[in-house]
């Protein structure tokens, strides 16, 4: 039997973001395994996982940090894993397990060797310049070494593709190809009656580099002519330096710019309850909380920034923005409130783009079909 391995360092993206492709890969006959931290600290997950037949290991990783003893450590258990269960194919998504689940592979003689780059994250934005400078200099040259043992490289947008041949972090030599995000499940993600009240939704965790900031600046300035108009915001406070301050989120919620409804299990009743999804990001491998807002029929307000603009043609089903503008953003959401009938139009289109472009059985089909998975 076929031995696949799959590395990540968040629990819950197991589920939410890769769920369908383990089911895909279980359905297809193979030995699925996944790797990853805190595994004990999740039952609920542990139990679904292992209800559909997949072998669970909980490894030592540290999801944030550049500790070269512990991440060397991180290394030799996954090497140690590979060689005890004879990994036939090994898949890493995020940047620790690219990095180093490329590596151990290479080094336990795993043939086939995959890596998806789902985002660049803190290092990759803002100004590089301070710790952020010297943290983009290390990330780039692991990378570069990682991926060097990859045997193909998948990437969520051609911007980032682009910017890894530029940067020359992935070798001439090492094809790659990109794949349409994570995908969406359009049925379980269904569409959903719109609200009539003007309704905002940002999901996402409180980082600057996801544009918070912005669309509570933006939300401030379009209350004070709309005060009847609702944002909401959804996610939690990250160990992240770029992370949003607690006196921030304070200040926004007690002044009544922002609803606040923390971390949720289940996002669906809160894109639900608006009727124009938001999210102001830097930049993202591509935005799975926007692709989720599609399938539910919301028309999408984002940047004109790599992951996001894939999402969205402007006028269509909905509205680009550039990078931390505003302004620009809140003339956005006033058109929405000043022409309804936008809503449903541009609401309808992106539940058709989402079911031709971004239905997850598709986009896990094509990327098992890449990695030679029959």
């Amino acid at each position: 039997m076929i031995t696949f391995l799959l590395i990540g360092s968040f629990p819950d993206s197991l589920i939410k973001f890769r769920g369908p492709l383990l089911q895909a890969l279980v359905a297809k006959g193979l030995d699925v395994h996944v790797a990853a931290p805190d595994l004990d600290d999740v039952p609920a997950i542990r139990a679904e996982l292992e209800s559909l037949g997949i072998t669970l290991h909980n490894i030592g990783l540290k999801r944030t940090g550049t500790n070269p003893l512990a991440d060397l450590s991180t290394v030799r258990e996954l090497w140690r894993l590979m060689r005890r269960i004879q990994a036939d194919y090994v898949l890493g998504y995020t940047i620790k397990p690219v990095i180093y689940g490329s590596l151990a592979a290479w080094l336990a003689g795993v043939p086939n060797r995959f890596a998806l780059v789902t985002g660049l994250g803190y290092a990759f934005t803002g100004e590089a310049s301070g710790k952020r400078g010297l943290l983009r200099k290390l990330i780039q040259r692991l990378y570069r070494f990682g991926l060097s043992k990859s045997r193909k490289v998948f990437f969520q947008n051609p911007d980032d593709e682009a910017l890894f041949r530029q940067l020359r972090l992935l070798p001439s030599v090492i094809p790659s190809c990109v794949v349409n995000g994570s995908g969406v499940d359009v049925t379980g993600y269904a569409l959903a009656p719109l609200p009539q009240q003007p309704s905002f939704l940002l999901i996402a965790r409180l980082l600057g580099d996801k544009g918070v900031r912005e669309y509570a600046q933006a939300a401030q300035k379009v209350k004070a002519d709309h005060p009847n108009a609702v944002f909401r915001l959804v996610g939690w406070i990250d160990d992240n330096p770029d992370a949003i301050g607690q006196y921030e989120l304070d200040e926004w919620v007690n002044s009544g710019t922002l609803e606040f409804m923390g971390k949720l299990a289940d996002v669906r009743p809160a894109i639900a309850d608006c009727n124009v999804y938001v999210l102001p990001s830097y930049r993202e491998g591509t935005p799975r909380t926007v692709l989720e807002a599609m399938a539910m029929g919301r028309p999408v307000i984002t940047t004109d920034a790599p992951g996001c603009r894939e999402t969205v043609t402007d006028g269509d089903n909905g509205f680009l923005v550039p990078v931390q503008a505003v302004d620009e953003l809140a003339a956005a959401m006033v058109r929405f409130i000043q022409k309804p009938e936008l809503v449903g139009t541009m609401g309808q289109r992106s539940r058709q783009v989402a079911e031709q472009k971004y239905d997850v059985h598709r986009v896990n089909e094509f990327m098992l079909g890449e990695m030679g998975v029959k």
